[in-house]
């Protein structure tokens, strides 16, 4: 099985660097909209403004991203570091989009 690491290209230049990491940009910004786009779909579906922050579904998460970027080959406490915060912002985006969707129901009962 091949691992995400093996697929790192040599580089000699930081122009070989960056053409690099535009390029994965170009595959991750899409994938990381579609992972925020689910948390529209959380904070629509979650009934209490309680249940948007998940302590045990942060771990979990965190769990599985380690042992997959163990797999992968790469570094887990930096992949930790990278989730953590990632799931942070999508816990306050989750919150005001929870608000907003609240908001605009009790404005359209209101009509």
């Amino acid at each position: 099985m091949n691992k995400a690491i093996d697929l790192v290209q040599p580089c000699t230049t930081m122009e070989d660097v960056r053409r690099n990491v535009n390029a994965l940009d170009d595959v991750l910004v899409p994938l990381l909209v579609t992972r925020i786009g689910y948390m529209q779909q959380a904070a629509r579906i979650k009934g209490d403004v309680t249940q948007v922050r998940d302590e045990d579904r942060i771990e979990a998460i965190v769990s599985r991203v380690r042992e997959r970027t163990l797999q992968e080959g790469g570094q887990p406490d930096v992949m930790e570091a990278v989730y953590r915060h990632l799931m942070e912002e999508c816990i306050a985006y989750e919150h005001s989009e929870f608000a907003r969707l609240r908001t605009a129901q009790k404005t359209h009962n209101q009509e």
